[in-house]
């Protein structure tokens, strides 16, 4: 099977490289995720002459756009067409199931390519390193996401949602919201949504009753987008709760909310809720309770069951100004507890090293001037030849989908820089064997390369299996499932 493909795919480079340059540029991006596509799209777009190749550890391309995205917001997936085109050119190919560091290394790809651009994301999470955190029932929100997303990483996870009817979240970003709102959403409006099946059947069964989003800061500096906020505090039967004291400006709060629209109306939202009186108390309905100015100090093990969470051991804070416009939290040496059986971490993403790559472990980033690859931080001027970055790994976890296009268009006008100066592809240096020499040497692994037409076949699986179930797709969440589709 493995030979057949490899014959195919070389027949087919041989058909296709009629169509372009007798010497292309070779650019290699791994991680197809937003950041990832977007570079691929505007380096066909600026360069006629490139040839881009896409690798992705995983079999199923299109990164947080399937496995982060909230299985109730569609319209946020819609970009998967636009991805898609850019996949089906003739001087782009998908390479899934190809993993740096394993399958290939960072130092074999820039021998392959002229340009990689590493877009890869970040698949860890930031540790909060204080006592307790290992105790079960404590999962991070990525963790969460991927479970209820059917990334074939996550089914594994099987969160306890029967022992107790209390989560806490710690965070109150994008994710936290998304994650609370999947605990407290009818099952039955989950249903008809491409969630994952197992996921699904957990949640119809879940005792969950109360969930908290815990923050540090307070209402003024909460971390969601309006949206967001607005599509929770809508949800159906779900009472909501919020100190109004807590809502409370300082004139330093009120400075920092003139020049923010969007915290501006989040704090808008938050006062409307915390002034509505709760409408099902007693009627065994879902409660959603907002809490600010709290630390976590550790977390608490259950007398009855040893090993798990009972409950959290908080420490209030107050705000104190660093610079113009920038809070933080501090302690005041008052605690309290939240009694829960489960918490789940939405402290922020974490990006992953890779042999022969410079990486900031403070920051969680390559170290890069406009996404050009720094191996000495304190002086831009000499950058790592043809080696660049994009999305999260360039940046940080922050932003939406959207912010990486303007994030590739940076990093690719750097790339088109270096073009310029003649330093990316010296005359007398031979031709780079590109995507026929990445072929070979994973074919020499034994590496069961998945091309964009076995996705292809992966996504009408799914489709079908929706279908069948008033879904828009079932996905296929374990990597047998997932081989057993293309094979």
């Amino acid at each position: 099977m493995q030979k057949l493909a490899i014959f195919r795919a070389r027949r087919w480079l041989c058909r296709s490289f009629s169509g372009i340059s007798s010497n292309p540029l070779r650019v290699c991006v791994v991680g197809s995720g937003p950041a990832g596509f977007y570079t691929a799209e505007k380096m066909l777009k600026a360069h006629q002459q490139a040839q881009v190749d896409i690798v992705d550890r995983l079999p199923t391309p299109f990164g947080l756009v399937r496995s982060g995205v909230a299985p109730d917001h569609p319209e946020t997936k819609i970009v998967i067409n636009q991805f898609s085109r850019v996949a089906q050119q003739e001087r782009c190919s998908f390479f899934g199931n190809v993993t740096l560091g394993s399958s290939i290394s960072l130092s074999e790809l820039r021998e392959l390519y002229h340009v990689v651009v590493l877009a890869y994301g970040a698949e860890s999470d930031r540790s909060l390193g204080i006592p307790g955190e290992n105790l079960k029932g404590i999962h991070s929100a990525r963790e969460f996401v991927w479970w209820y997303n059917g990334h074939p990483d996550g089914q594994n996870l099987e969160p306890d949602l029967k022992s107790t009817d209390t989560a806490v979240i710690l965070g109150q970003g994008n994710v936290a919201l998304d994650v609370a709102r999947i605990l407290l959403r009818p099952t039955t409006e989950l249903a008809t949504t491409d969630i994952a099946s197992h996921a699904l059947a957990t949640l119809e069964e879940s005792c969950i009753r109360v969930v908290y989003l815990v923050g540090r800061r307070g209402p003024a500096q909460a971390a969601c987008t309006a949206k967001e906020l607005r599509e929770i505090l809508g949800i159906h039967n779900v009472d909501i709760f919020i100190q109004e004291s807590d809502l409370l400006l300082t004139p330093v709060d009120e400075e920092e909310l003139k020049s923010n629209r969007i915290q501006r109306r989040v704090h808008e939202l938050l006062s409307k809720a915390a002034r509505s009186k709760p409408k099902h108390i007693g009627l065994n309905q879902r409660e959603l309770r907002f809490v600010f100015f709290r630390k976590p100090n550790d977390f608490q093990e259950s007398k009855e069951r040893a090993g798990h969470v009972s409950g959290m051991h908080f420490e209030k804070t107050v705000l104190q100004g660093v610079s113009q416009g920038k809070q933080i939290a501090i302690g005041t040496g008052e605690f309290e507890d939240i009694k829960c059986g489960m918490v789940l971490k939405s402290i922020g993403y974490k990006s992953v090293p890779v042999d022969g790559l410079p990486f900031d472990h403070k920051k969680g980033i390559v170290p890069n001037d406009r996404g050009r690859v720094l191996s000495n931080p304190s002086d831009p001027t000499v950058p790592e030849k043809g080696l660049y970055v994009c999305g999260w790994l360039k940046r940080g976890p922050t932003g939406i989908i959207a912010t990486n296009l303007y994030c590739a268009e940076e990093t690719v006008s750097s790339i088109s820089e270096d073009l310029e100066k003649g330093g990316l592809i010296p005359s007398s240096a031979l031709e780079k064997p590109g995507r026929v020499g990445l072929l070979q040497l994973l074919h020499d692994r034994n590496v069961r390369i998945v091309s964009f037409s076995d996705w292809e076949k992966i996504d009408s699986e799914e489709r079908r299996l929706g279908s069948l179930r008033n879904k828009p797709r079932e996905k296929l969440a374990t990597w047998d499932e997932l081989y057993k589709a293309i094979s």
